[in-house]
């Protein structure tokens, strides 16, 4: 999957991951997004390692990586800001 791809798997996994774990995020939507885009990153290179997605095209496995990605980024930048 190319990097354009990657990057709107990215704002539907941030927008996804907003669904899933709604509340005030410091920095908002724009950086809710952000924070989808690099999940999908990470989850879709980790995913790819461990077999649930590939990197080579749009399916389930990718999506599903993507938006875990970006849940667990969204967590940790929750709980870095919040101790900040």
């Amino acid at each position: 999957m190319g990097i354009l791809s990657w990057i709107i798997l990215g704002l539907i996994a941030g927008a996804l991951a907003k669904w899933i774990m709604p509340g005030p995020d410091p920095g908002g939507w724009i950086v809710t997004m952000v924070i989808g885009i690099v999940g999908a990153f990470i989850g879709g290179w980790v995913g790819s390692f461990v077999g649930l997605g590939t990197t080579g095209g749009l399916s389930l496995g990718s999506i599903i990586t993507a938006v875990v990605g970006a849940v667990i980024l969204l967590f940790i930048y929750r709980m870095v800001k919040s101790r900040g």
